[in-house]
């Protein structure tokens, strides 16, 4: 069993490293950084930061309260409530991405939205959005596993020194939750970095305006042109794997897998 389970570890690590090495040395050194050079990928890394930084904040300012409701209260509903939350996580990307183009516009919601100058629906805005459906079930489900873990009678110790319920949670279960709370931001900023099937559904792939580094993939591989390709593919597995070493290396307690 041992040999069988050693070889079989080796030939998957293998295969991996691989198929990722070969796309990183695909094109030359110098057709690379050319590629990275372009117009096109500029904006599209611009693009990518901007809506990924967005989105994550906004993630985290929801996913703490609702995480901490979930690990804490005990309210009616509660288990149809997390499994509402969680559901987008088993979603596929172009589902949700179908689901909020339909919620954007056709109710009176999305028209609203935009007749109030908040246009969703193929515009930057929309790229936020759907980062946000698509991540906010992570971030949520990350830290009430954290906020679980953390024993409540260090809230009530609190409590009984003089500090009411809100400073207990500023002062005593989120600076203990600031390991899930590190490494969710990471993991959830870097799937949003390379979020693709909700995003071109509810903003499209328009080149120059929507255009995220895996838009630009898409719509590169689509056209041929296989050097910007490839030169958005390297940025997001580089980005994937500063995410993954942060999270191992800063913190190893914390598993957000």
């Amino acid at each position: 069993m041992r040999k069988v389970s050693l070889a079989l570890t080796l030939i998957l690590f293998l295969v991996i490293s691989g198929m990722l090495l070969g796309l990183l040395f695909y094109s030359p050194l110098s057709t690379l950084l050319s590629s990275l050079a372009s117009p096109e990928i500029r904006f599209a890394i611009l693009l990518s930061l901007v809506t990924s930084v967005a989105s994550t904040i906004i993630c985290i300012a929801i996913a703490v309260p609702v995480a901490y409701a979930l690990a804490r209260y005990t309210f009616p509903g509660k288990r149809i409530a997390s499994l509402v939350l969680t559901l987008p996580l088993t979603l596929p990307p172009l589902v949700a991405g179908i689901a909020l183009l339909l919620f954007f516009g056709t109710t009176p919601w999305g028209k609203a939205l935009d007749s109030a100058g908040f246009a969703v629906i193929f515009t930057p805005l929309g790229i936020i959005v759907a980062e946000v459906f698509v991540n906010l079930p992570y971030m949520v489900r990350i830290m009430r596993s954290t906020f679980a873990s953390i024993n409540p009678r260090f809230e009530h110790v609190a409590k009984t020194l003089g500090c009411t319920e809100t400073g207990a949670f500023f002062r005593v279960s989120l600076p203990m939750a600031r390991h899930g709370l590190i490494a969710g931001t990471v993991i959830t900023w870097s799937k949003a970095m390379g979020e693709f099937g909700a995003v071109l559904m509810l903003a499209g792939a328009t080149t120059m305006r929507t255009e995220t580094l895996p838009i630009a993939l898409y719509l590169n591989i689509s056209t041929g042109d296989v050097d910007l390709a490839i030169a958005a593919a390297t940025i997001l597995i580089l980005i994937s794997l500063v995410a993954l070493c942060t999270v191992e290396y800063l913190d190893k307690n914390v598993n957000v897998f």
